[in-house]
């Protein structure tokens, strides 16, 4: 087995007239004689050819579009179009046959549904290759940028008792029989019975704990598993999704969208740079999807263009009270072609919003600060009323071309009797967060952090319409196959 060599390296060798053994699934078999065989390592097929009357006619029946096989044979210098070196086969081994009649990957054109159907084999697929690739690049890009700036990855609970964004749209952890639980002299279940004794729930962000880590580290990021109970049939939401969390302790508003900007072009160009050829396929795919669409549809820039052009320009920043100015007073918005009309400050802005700023307006993504106290979580530092009697949070989200927000992030509140405050006006019980209030009691500091939703930047990196498209066993409402 350890004799194998993978595709890639053998396409990007040198070294031809040397015998080699690779091993893969076959893509195509044309005229009893050339194999396109890929091991997924890249989107290029090698061309095996086969010496097929000497080769027994019921092994050349076996080389059906899927099979896993073993070739041993000759490296040459290709004399056909399309590739430059080809294996001259000497000995072929199936590995596993694949039945022609049954196997739905047929080498045909099949639709992105389709392939949703089939997820645990579409990453033999082109584009499923190259979306997982460059996901595999971006989450290791983004373990190296903080790492390389001394940030130490924390491990937050993925079963927690705290609902940290106050949605209430949480996925219960139990294990009650559920058609017989336990119950009070009242008549209500008695978590106190439960295997925690209290109930708990899947995470929706590991924030909360993520600011404990950083009130004794510094500096912490977790990447992991959340989970929102959303009945959201959309593009845009997943149930699971892994989220990018750093909390930085002596950080302010600024030092946090200094950092937000340089992770992402960091992770951007990481990808561009070791992806090259899989975003040049994605780029050609996009381009000949958006040619189905109506001119006015259409994106004005590449695939490529827009990742070089996120590289290439400093992120324009202003506060939600400036953007509402300029949407207020925009075209869409007077013609009344915003399906959300911009009607006064205190709005809550929507993606069509969002994109306009990035897209029509700026033509640069875009980090919007300062937002409504009212539309925005408990933890958020509060500002002093400004002159028009507007309260603020320090808040701050990231616009990007395409997908409106991808990252969102605030200073927190470090003063407790401000904290305290806000949570009794929101309902939010201070008792089951006496941790969380503690470290500002013991030691408070100004910090800050944001959350990233690593699926939102695969999506944008990969030019993918879908969100489902972009992790490997999308879970979304009455869907957990796989």
């Amino acid at each position: 087995m350890s004799q194998r060599i993978k595709i890639k390296a053998l396409l990007e060798s040198e070294q031809t007239d040397i015998n080699v053994t690779v091993k893969g699934w076959v893509r195509t078999f044309r005229n009893n004689q050339f194999i396109a065989l890929n091991d997924g390592s890249t989107n290029n097929n090698l061309q095996v050819v086969v010496d097929f009357e000497n080769t027994d006619p019921a092994l050349l029946k076996r080389l059906t579009t899927g099979a896993a096989i073993s070739v041993s044979g000759l490296l040459v210098a290709s004399l056909g179009k399309g590739q430059k070196v080809e294996v001259k086969a000497k000995e072929i081994e199936i590995l596993g046959d694949s039945d022609p009649e049954k196997y739905p990957l047929q080498p045909k054109k099949h639709s992105l549904e389709f392939l949703r159907e089939i997820a645990h084999l579409r990453f033999r697929t082109s584009t499923f290759g190259s979306v997982f690739r460059v996901r595999n690049s971006l989450a290791f890009a983004v373990h190296q940028f903080f790492q390389e700036r001394g940030f130490i990855y924390l491990h937050t609970p993925i079963i927690t008792a705290s609902d940290a964004e106050g949605a209430g749209e949480t996925f219960h952890v139990t294990n009650f029989d559920l058609l017989n639980p336990p119950k009070t002299e009242s008549g209500e279940i008695d978590f106190k019975e439960d295997f925690f004794g209290r109930p708990t729930n899947l995470t929706v962000s590991g924030q909360l704990e993520g600011e404990l880590g950083a009130m004794a580290l510094s500096d912490i990021y977790t990447f992991g598993p959340t989970f929102r109970a959303e009945n959201s049939n959309t593009t845009r939401h997943l149930a699971e999704f892994w989220m990018i969390e750093p909390e930085m302790a002596f950080y302010d508003l600024n030092d946090n969208m200094d950092l937000a900007e340089e992770l992402l072009k960091y992770v951007i160009k990481y990808a561009l740079d070791k992806n090259a050829e899989d975003i040049s396929f994605l780029t050609q795919r996009l381009e000949d999807e958006e040619k189905q669409k109506p001119q006015q549809e259409r994106s004005e820039m590449s695939l490529l263009e827009k990742l070089q052009f996120c590289l290439d320009n400093d992120f324009e920043r202003l506060t939600y009270t400036e953007a509402i100015d300029i949407l207020k007073e925009s075209t869409p918005n007077k013609k009344k072609k915003f399906q959300y009309p911009i009607e006064g400050w205190g709005t809550d802005l929507q993606s069509e919003h969002e994109r306009y700023l990035v897209e029509k307006h700026f033509k640069k993504p875009v980090i919007l600060t300062d937002y409504p106290k009212q539309i925005k979580a408990f933890y958020m530092r509060q500002n002093e009323v400004d002159a028009n009697g507007h309260e603020t949070v320090r808040a701050m989200d990231i616009l990007f071309p395409g997908i409106g927000e991808i990252v969102g992030g605030s200073q927190r509140e470090e003063r407790l009797d401000k904290l305290e405050q806000r949570m009794d006006e929101m309902g939010i019980p201070k008792d089951e967060l006496w941790w969380y209030l503690d470290t500002r009691r013991f030691g408070a500091c100004p910090h800050a952090g944001f959350g990233l939703g690593f699926e939102r930047l695969v999506q944008f990196v990969t030019g993918m319409g879908n969100i489902r498209d972009v992790i490997p066993f999308p879970r979304f409402p009455k869907n957990a196959e796989f």
